[in-house]
Parts: C-alpha cells; structure tokens; sequence
C-alpha cells in the first residue's frame, strides 16, 4: 500500500512549504489537500480550526499516511496539540502529526544578534501567542514581538501581491512591529502565503534585519526527523509521486498552485462535510 507523506494546509499556502520539501526530499510520496473551500483559517475560533483540521488528519490516515505535515501557522496553532495529544492515541497511536511552529522556534534565535525577533502571522496565530510560548522554551532570553497582518492573504490570493496596494499594507505592518521592538533583527513570515510578498517586504525593512521564511526550515527539519524516525521513514513510500487535492474549484486551485509550488499541478476535488 502507498504511504505517502500528508501535507495540510487551510489553502494554497503549505504549497510553498511542499516545495521546499520536494526539493529537499524528491524521493517520497506527498499528499496535498488545500482545504479551500473553508479557508481562511485565521479569524476562525480554536474549536472550528481543531475540527476541520482533525477531519482532514483523518482523511490522510485513510489515504494510507503515517506522518501528516501541517503546513499551515493558525492549524499547528490551534489545533496541533490537542490532536497529538487527544486524538492521535484514538485514531492512530502509530501516526505522526507534525506542524510549522515547533522546528521554527527551534532555531530562530540563532539568527538573532540582538536578541528580538518579530512574528507577523495571521490573527490566529497572532491570538493564540503560540510562537512565544514555543520560542520561550528555546531561548528564554529572547523578546517577541507580534504583528497580525490580516490583509496580507488576501492580497496574495487575489494575485494582489505585487501591486502597490500590497505596498500600503505591507508598509503600515512593518511600521507596527518595529514601532513595538525597535530593536528586531529577525523578521519571521509565520504564513505560508507571505514568502510570496518577500520582495516586497524586503523594500520596507531595515538593512541587516533578516527574513525568514518557513519553507526550508521545515525541510531541513522533516528531514531529520525521519533520520531519528527510522520507524516512521520505513514506512514513507518512494516513488516520487506527488498528490493534490482540494477541497473547492480545480480550476481555480491547478491555477493559483503554479504560483505557489513553483510549476504545474492538477488537483483533484475533495468533498469534506461539515
């Protein structure tokens, strides 16, 4: 039976996560479903988020999945935990359920010279003061600070990103945080849809404040997990095959999918109920 690797995000943005794990990892098999339809996840409640991410975890399980990535900020936020914690040892004692915000916070620091980072993320992400309490447990010296930029996945999902427009807004974000943390040296894109805005950020920001994006991050750290997995890397599948799914239009996804993965996909609908 093919098991291959389950990606999970809340739309288009995990693309751009499943890109820099293919070009990492080429060898497996991924599955990506983009829940579109019920997207976007950021304003939603926590029992929302935990619900309608659960159901799809529960899908990829039965697409034949051991390990499902969550390449989306507000679902390991919200939702990340108590799955690994309530539901996993129910429905999959031997599955894995991984997200976006543990192998970032893991290393940001290191790229922080004056010790002050900033998240700007969506409201979810934001609310849920996931980064900071994960950052803290990695290095309790660092400050955080978060900047919610609401408009900033619109922008990106209505082909808004390189318009002056997406200036305005990018501009009064970045005025935000480092009106909160003059001192931020490290600047975290904590979406899966903001590396699409990078060069526009980078217009905006200070010399010598990096950027982060969190594609190669979880790359790097999928990688080796399933070096320390080996339980869990036997049973990955490797064709080199790659899945997508969503749940609303294929039309609109197989188009909006060149822009985020970087080439040509055709994606399959998904009904989800609820």
């Amino acid at each position: 039976m093919q098991k291959p690797i389950g990606v999970f995000d809340s739309g288009y943005g995990g693309l751009t996560v499943l890109k820099e794990i293919v070009n990492k990892l080429p060898q497996y098999d991924y599955v990506y479903l983009g829940d579109n339809a019920r997207a976007p996840y950021g304003n939603r409640s926590f029992d929302t988020v935990y619900h309608y991410t659960l159901q799809c975890v529960e899908w990829f399980f039965n697409q034949g999945c051991s390990l499902v990535i969550l390449a989306c900020n507000t679902a390991s936020a919200k939702a990340l935990r108590t799955i690994q914690q309530n539901d996993l040892p129910r429905i999959g004692p031997a599955k894995r359920v991984l997200g976006v915000i543990r192998p970032t916070s893991e290393i940001i620091g290191t790229f922080s010279e004056t010790k002050s980072v900033g998240i700007l993320a969506t409201n979810g992400t934001v609310s849920s003061n996931s980064y900071p309490i994960e950052i803290e447990k990695f290095f309790p010296g660092i400050k955080v600070y978060q900047e919610a930029c609401p408009m900033w996945v619109p922008l990106v999902e209505n082909n808004e990103h390189e318009s002056s427009g997406a200036d305005f807004f990018i501009k009064k974000n970045l005025h935000n945080i480092f009106e909160k943390g003059e001192r931020i040296d490290v600047l975290l894109l904590a979406c899966t849809h903001y590396p699409l805005l990078k060069n526009k950020i980078e217009q905006h920001i200070p010399v010598g404040v990096k950027l982060l994006s969190q594609g190669e991050i979880v790359a790097n750290s999928l990688e080796d997990y399933l070096q320390r997995h080996p339980e869990i890397e036997k049973q990955c599948s490797r064709n080199g095959q790659r899945q997508f799914h969503t749940t609303d239009s294929i039309e609109d996804f197989d188009s909006h999918a060149t822009v985020f993965f970087g080439e040509a996909v055709q994606a399959r609908h998904l009904d989800l109920e609820g």
